[in-house]
């Protein structure tokens, strides 16, 4: 007897239309971002779109456009042309579109308009996290990351040397000038006096439009290092500069670190000065150069910070800045966190990156004991410009502690895993965006769909 088989035809019709609700299985990460969708207030978005005579055609729904950019940075899938045709093939995405097909324009103009308003959601879905009871605030880790900007390191260029290509456009314009002006002499004495010209020769109008921009790169750094420089000098006033008169104490907190640090600060604002140092990307002018230290490799980044809590590796503060070392971001982050929680974690565990006396007797770190070790794993803690210092013998004492050791040993499970999983897992490696604004906007929409992602995954039913 031959075997039989289950039907599968493609000609079958439906006796009844199909539901949505039957595409996905119960409990589909896709379910679960239409009901959190349904519970955030996107009142912001819904504004944009008031008008008072109310014409024109009607617009694709921003709930609908804002649970695809929910899901698709969940996933990993950030490119508008990629959610287009998701929305055909991918069965998430055509339930979360309601089996509508908004075109990428559509999309990138929506992320485009409203980053601003989807990256203040980060507040409401830490709200859902902590009512959830995934934030404990028991132990907060810190730590930075470099993400690259959407510029290429081919684009940068140093002050000295756009000094010397607008020197050399200068002249190439000059030059340019007087054989246009010898032309037109020499047409005028053979065909006689016509209209001029109404457009510059092409090279030469290429050329003044090159020039042009080198002068606004110049001026924009010039102003950037003469103000470094002035906040420099007054963090190391002239008295300081210079050797400390013999008998000066030394063991007083912070006072030789803060000392050399002020000075190495000052020296680098110098150097900026000169044009040595400091590059600008005509890509993007607000990224940097920075060394990522995963590969070792100089990038065109953006330093991105989170602070992470340790109950489930909830992302409670995002920010990111244009400097490439972390020293100067331990209490902006602290500050970020109590203005969004209200309140401060018992115990707060950082790298030797973020050791600086400034931000560590910073008035915001009363009352929470703070782990930042003076020197880097491994490193001998015989340095010169640490080992005299109070404070760093005092946190060498801690860590010494088993429960010291315990408490800073948790920073690794705690902030490295939701940077290798948001770089990773959902290969989020570059942004989208260019301009410090717009990068700290979809940085903190990735953070909020990190959070997400850690509530989907806890099993616990969201509240309103």
């Amino acid at each position: 007897m031959a075997k039989r088989f289950l039907e599968c035809s493609l000609e079958q019709p439906y006796l009844l239309p199909p539901s949505l609700q039957d595409w996905l299985p119960d409990g589909h990460l896709a379910r679960f971002i239409a009901d959190v969708a349904e519970q955030l207030d996107l009142s912001a978005l819904y504004a944009a779109y008031d008008r008072k005579d109310g014409r024109g055609l009607a617009a694709y729904h921003p709930l609908m456009l804002s649970r695809l950019l929910l899901y698709g940075y969940a996933v990993g899938v950030r490119s508008s042309r990629a959610i287009e045709k998701a929305t055909y093939d991918d069965l998430a995405f055509r339930y979360l579109s309601a089996d509508q097909h908004p075109d990428h324009d559509t999309i990138a103009n929506f992320r485009q308009q409203h980053l601003r308003a989807l990256a203040e959601l980060f507040v409401q879905a830490l709200r859902l996290c902590r009512q959830a009871g995934l934030v404990k605030l028991g132990t907060l880790a810190i730590d930075g990351t470099k993400v690259k900007a959407q510029a290429s390191e081919r684009r940068s260029m140093r002050l000295q040397h756009i000094r010397q290509e607008e020197q050399r456009l200068q002249a190439l314009t000059e030059q340019l000038l007087q054989q246009a002006a010898q032309t037109d002499a020499d047409e005028d004495a053979q065909w006689g006096k016509g209209q001029p010209a109404e457009t510059l020769p092409l090279e030469l109008a290429d050329a003044q439009k090159r020039l042009q921009r080198l002068r606004q790169a110049k001026q924009e750094l010039e102003e950037e290092a003469k103000q470094q420089l002035a906040e420099a000098e007054a963090a190391c006033p002239a008295r300081q500069r210079g050797r400390p008169p013999r008998g000066t104490p030394t063991t007083s907190p912070g006072s030789r670190s803060e000392r050399e640090t002020s000075k190495q600060a000052l020296n680098r604002a110098r150097r900026t000065v000169a044009g040595q140092t400091r590059h600008y990307n005509f890509s993007d002018p607000d990224s940097r150069m920075m060394r990522d230290g995963g590969t070792g490799h100089v990038v065109q980044a953006y330093n991105a910070q989170i602070a992470v809590d340790g109950q489930a590796q909830i992302i409670v503060a995002a920010h990111v800045t244009q400097q490439a070392i972390d020293k100067q971001q331990l209490a902006p982050m602290l500050e970020e966190a109590q203005r969004l929680l209200g309140d401060l974690p018992g115990n707060v565990v950082a790298d030797n990156g973020y050791w600086s006396y400034s931000q560590l007797t910073h008035p915001i770190m009363d009352g929470t004991n703070l782990l930042v070790p003076p020197e880097g794993h491994g490193r001998k803690t015989t340095s010169r410009l640490r080992a005299d210092n109070l404070m760093a013998q005092t946190m060498r004492g801690k860590l010494s502690t088993v429960a010291g050791r315990m408490l800073y040993t948790s920073r690794q499970h705690i902030v490295e895993p939701v940077f290798a999983h948001i770089k990773e897992q959902r290969r989020f490696r570059r942004f989208s965006f260019r301009g410090l604004a717009k990068v700290t906007a979809e940085w903190s929409f990735v953070c909020l769909t990190h959070n997400l992602l850690k509530l989907y995954r806890s099993g616990l039913a969201i509240t309103a």
